[in-house]
C-alpha cells in the first residue's frame, strides 16, 4: 500500500521537543498498562492519565471545534447525573460515583484529542502497554486461580473466579478482550516470529478470560474475534492475505477449542464452567431478576423525569440495573437517559462509517472498534458506564473519525494499492 508523505503529515502531532516527546511515549505506554491494575486505589492508570493530561496540554494540545459534539453529550449526560444526586451529595459513596462519571467523561476526550494526533505511532504505544498489563492482570489471574502464589487466592480470585487485578472477574474478563483483538491480529497477519509470541500472550489471555467465568466476557470475545477477521477480510487487499487470515482464524479456533477441551478434563474447571454457562441462573429469572428488573426499570423511567439517582436502584429493587442504558435513566432521569444513548449509538453509527477508510492504523481501528461495539452490545446486560477501558476506547474512536477525516482530506482521492494478485495497482476511492 503506497501512502504520499503530505498525507502522513496531515495527522502528525505539533513538532515537540525530543524529551517531552519521549516522556508522552512513556505516559502513552504506562496509560495501557495502568489500566491492567485497577485493585488498588488510586491505580497506575490514574496517575498515568492525569500526568498525561498535563504533559500533553503543556506541549499543546487544545480541544477543537470538530469535538463539540463529544463534548456536549458527555456534558449533558453528566449534568443529568449531577442534577438528580443533587439531593444526595451529602452522601460519600453518591458523591465519588459522580465525580468519577466526570472523570471519565474527561478521560475519554483527552483520548480524542489526543489520538486525533500523530493517531499510527500513539496508537501502537496504547497497544503495546495494553497488551503488557493484559499479560500481568492474566497471569495473576491465573497464578490465583491455581493457587501458585500463597495468599493468591484471596487476592487475585473472587468467589471461585479469577479476578487478576481487578476487583470483579466480569471486569477482567471485559478488559481483556481488546489486548486479546490486538494479540489476534498479530496471529493472522504477521510473520512467524511476531505471530508466535503473540499466540502465546494470546493464549494467556484467552485462558484467563475462562477462568474468570464471565458469560459476557466469553460471548464478547468470540462475536468481536468474530467481527473483526470478517471486517479483516474485507478490507485485505490481496487475496493472498485473505486466505492466510482465513487460514489462520481457523487454526487459532482449533487450537482454542482444543485447550478448552483439556481444560474441562479437570473437574474443579468442569464444575464451575457447567455452573456458569448454564442460561439457568437464579438472579436472572423471575418478576425481579436481570430481565424482569430491565422492563419494571424501563416503565419507572418513563414516569420519572428526574430518575432516581444514582446508586438508589437496590432501594426498589434486589440487585442493580445491570443495564447501562436503563441506569442512565433511573441515575440520571431523561437528561442523561436520552444523552448517553445517543452518545453511545452514534458512535457506532460513525463507526462504521469509517471501516473502510484505508489509513495508516486501519487495522487498529478494526481490534478498537470491534471490541467497543462488543462492549455496547454487553451494556444491555451488565453496567459498563465505570469501566475506564470501555471510555478509553469511546474517547479512541473519536479521535481517529477526526484523523481519519484529516487523512482523506490531505491524501490523494486514489491510492494506489499494491495487489500482488492483479497486473498493476488497484485504485481505490475514498
Amino acid at each position: 500500500m503506497t501512502y504520499t508523505a503530505a498525507a502522513d503529515r496531515s495527522f502528525a502531532s505539533p513538532t515537540t521537543a525530543p524529551a517531552v516527546a519521549t516522556l508522552q511515549h512513556a505516559l502513552l505506554w504506562s496509560m495501557g498498562f495502568g489500566g491492567a491494575i485497577v485493585f488498588i486505589e488510586p491505580s497506575p492508570y490514574e496517575i498515568a492519565t492525569l500526568t498525561a493530561m498535563v504533559v500533553f496540554f503543556a506541549a499543546g494540545l487544545r480541544m477543537r471545534l470538530v469535538f463539540i459534539p463529544l463534548l456536549m453529550l458527555l456534558f449533558l449526560v453528566n449534568i443529568g447525573y449531577t442534577i438528580c444526586a443533587a439531593y444526595l451529595l451529602d452522601t460519600t459513596v453518591i458523591l465519588n460515583w459522580i465525580l468519577t462519571s466526570w472523570y471519565m467523561a474527561v478521560t475519554a476526550i483527552f483520548f480524542a484529542l489526543m489520538l486525533s494526533e500523530d493517531t499510527a505511532a500513539r496508537l501502537d504505544l496504547l497497544r503495546r502497554g495494553l497488551i503488557a498489563g493484559a499479560l500481568v492482570a492474566s497471569l495473576a489471574g491465573i497464578a490465583g486461580y491455581l493457587h501458585l502464589i500463597p495468599g493468591g487466592g484471596e487476592l487475585f480470585t473472587l468467589y471461585g473466579r479469577a479476578s487478576g487485578t481487578f476487583k470483579d472477574p466480569n471486569v477482567l474478563g471485559a478488559f481483556l478482550v481488546l489486548p486479546a483483538l490486538f494479540a489476534l491480529q498479530s496471529v493472522v497477519s504477521d510473520g512467524f516470529g511476531r505471530s508466535f509470541r503473540s499466540a502465546i500472550a494470546l493464549g494467556i489471555m484467552t485462558l484467563a478470560v475462562l477462568l474468570a467465568f464471565s458469560r459476557a466476557a466469553w460471548g464478547l470475545l468470540a462475536i468481536a474475534s468474530a467481527f473483526m477477521l470478517f471486517m479483516m477480510v474485507l478490507t485485505s487487499p490481496s487475496s493472498k492475505q485473505r486466505s492466510r487470515i482465513i487460514i489462520m482464524a481457523v487454526a487459532a479456533i482449533v487450537v482454542v477449542v482444543v485447550i478448552i477441551a483439556v481444560l474441562l478434563e479437570f473437574d474443579f474447571i468442569a464444575d464451575m464452567f457447567k455452573q456458569r454457562a448454564s442460561f439457568d441462573q437464579k438472579y436472572d429469572e423471575g418478576r425481579f431478576g436481570r430481565f424482569g428488573r430491565h422492563i419494571l426499570g424501563a416503565q419507572m423511567a418513563l414516569e420519572l423525569p428526574f430518575g432516581i439517582g444514582p446508586l438508589q436502584f437496590t432501594k426498589f429493587f434486589p440487585e442493580d440495573t445491570h443495564n447501562s442504558y436503563l441506569n442512565a435513566f433511573m441515575s440520571g432521569g431523561w437528561i442523561s437517559g436520552i444523552c448517553y444513548p445517543a452518545l453511545i449509538f452514534m458512535t457506532v453509527i460513525l463507526g462504521f462509517r469509517y471501516v473502510f477508510v484505508r489509513v495508516p492504523w486501519q487495522r487498529a481501528y478494526l481490534a478498537v472498534f470491534a471490541a467497543f461495539l462488543g462492549t455496547v452490545g454487553e451494556a444491555f446486560i451488565i453496567d459498563t458506564d465505570h469501566w475506564r477501558h470501555f471510555w478509553m476506547m469511546l474517547g479512541a474512536m473519536w479521535g481517529m473519525f477526526v484523523a481519519a477525516q484529516q487523512y482523506m482530506a490531505t491524501a490523494p482521492q486514489t491510492i494506489a494499492i499494491d495487489d500482488p494478485d492483479s497486473s498493476g495497482p488497484t485504485g481505490i476511492q475514498l
